[in-house]
């Protein structure tokens, strides 16, 4: 979120990109971890890579995942009753007003367009 944490964590989850990479770099303890799995304010972000290799930082990039992960995903949220935060949605005509809300960094959790 941007905001300040009482110390350093063992793990972020970067999901932003440039607009909030030096925060996680900032964030993450010596011999911590950034797991990038998305870029949705774009990707030119500076790598920091003194602090990177100073305090032995490890950049792991992932993706969705494979079918078999989706499977057990499902069947937890099933099982769990979890879901995620739908902050706001949108019909498709609303879409650029969803968008709008996003590049603000207004919203709290997803931002669903219905189609």
């Amino acid at each position: 979120t941007g905001g300040r944490l009482p110390g350093k964590v063992d793990l972020v989850l970067e999901t932003v990109g440039a607009a909030t990479w030096s925060h996680s770099v900032r964030s993450v303890r010596p011999g911590g971890a950034i797991v990038v799995a998305g870029a949705t304010s774009g990707d030119a972000s500076p790598a920091e890579l003194q602090r990177l290799f100073f305090l032995e930082i490890s950049v792991l990039g992932v993706t969705m995942g494979a079918k078999e992960d989706l499977v057990h995903l499902l069947a937890m949220l099933d099982r769990t009753g979890v879901r995620p935060l739908v902050d706001a949605t949108y019909p498709l005509s609303g879409a650029r007003d969803g968008l709008d809300r996003l590049a603000r960094g207004a919203q709290f959790g997803k931002v669903v367009v219905e189609v």
